[in-house]
């Protein structure tokens, strides 16, 4: 397929590394507009919990996917490839580079590479683990995929049942790995694509995760959780920053221990997410403060417009 003189640059990194930071001076830098590859961010009523880019941070640069949607939507990354292609094909027509940021592998890779088609399973095998789900609770899945996929296991979000579930039926119904199916054709897509992966040394993202946790909480983190509590059985709200606060708001724990597994499990994700991001060799790695570099590095793969 042939490609024309367009670039999506790919922020790509764990919570809390500078992504925001690094794509706003690129975005001025290259005059150009921000997507949002971050499934926790897609919804407007999570606020706080989420990391949103700030007011003045969405106003000094134009943000698209931000808030875009309502925690009662169901919003599918299928869905997320095709409004973001969609997207740039519109964006492409007054800009010559565009940048993508996230922390969520699934909808960049979807972005960057399609999506890899999955088998159609019985869905009495969908029905069957809804009712384990409700039943026993997500340690049930967790257990089971950690069994049956360890690869998958390592990289998935854990406190997303959807996910969980997805997997699981895949491989119950194939008697397959879920991991199997994945990657195994990429797309080409008409624009050239430039990786960036952020990423700090382990101690120093951990202290950046607990002090962001910590401004959070601060900011009335607990507060828009209880707000939210009547909810929480939707998918949206099946996320680190708002799951344990709703054990504590059950009645499961104390405030103390909520706060400590806010923490733990945000770290845990981050770990989840550079396991992921480490997979894949397209990526160019810097830390968050190689601002000029990064923006060498980004002019360099840049050709020239003929």
């Amino acid at each position: 397929m042939h490609k024309s003189n367009k670039y999506l640059v790919v922020v790509l990194g764990p919570t809390a590394v500078g992504k925001t930071a690094l794509c706003l001076k690129l975005a001025k830098k290259f005059e150009t507009e921000i997507i949002s590859a971050d499934s926790r961010q897609f919804y407007r009523e999570t606020e706080i919990g989420t990391a949103k880019p700030s007011f003045d941070e969405l106003q000094e640069v134009k943000h698209h996917f931000v808030g875009h949607k309502s925690i009662w939507e169901n919003y599918d990354v299928k869905t997320f490839e095709n409004d973001t292609l969609s997207l740039l094909e519109s964006i492409f027509k007054k800009k010559d580079l565009v940048i993508l940021t996230g922390g969520s592998g699934l909808f960049i890779d979807v972005v960057c590479s399609g999506l890899d088609e999955i088998p159609d399973v019985d869905p009495l095998i969908r029905k069957e683990l809804i009712e384990s789900f409700e039943k026993n609770g997500i340690e049930s899945l967790q257990k089971e995929l950690e069994s049956f996929d360890p690869e998958y296991f390592k990289i998935v979000d854990l406190n997303n049942p959807q996910r969980l579930m997805r997997a699981l039926e895949v491989c119950r119904g194939t008697g397959k790995a879920y991991s199997s199916f994945r990657k195994k054709t990429k797309k080409e897509r008409p624009f050239e694509i430039i990786k960036i992966g952020l990423y700090r040394e382990r101690e120093e993202l951990y202290k950046m995760i607990d002090l962001r946790m910590d401004i959070m909480i601060e900011q009335g983190l607990f507060a828009e959780a209880s707000q939210l509590f009547e909810y929480h059985h939707l998918n949206a709200l099946h996320t680190v920053g708002y799951t344990e606060i709703f054990g504590y708001l059950k009645g499961e724990y104390n405030k103390e221990e909520a706060v400590r597994l806010l923490k733990r499990n945000s770290r845990r994700y981050a770990k989840r997410q550079m396991t992921w991001f480490r997979k894949d060799p397209e990526v160019s790695w810097f830390q968050p403060n190689q601002e000029n570099e990064i923006i060498k590095h980004v002019s360099q793969r840049i050709k020239p417009i003929e």
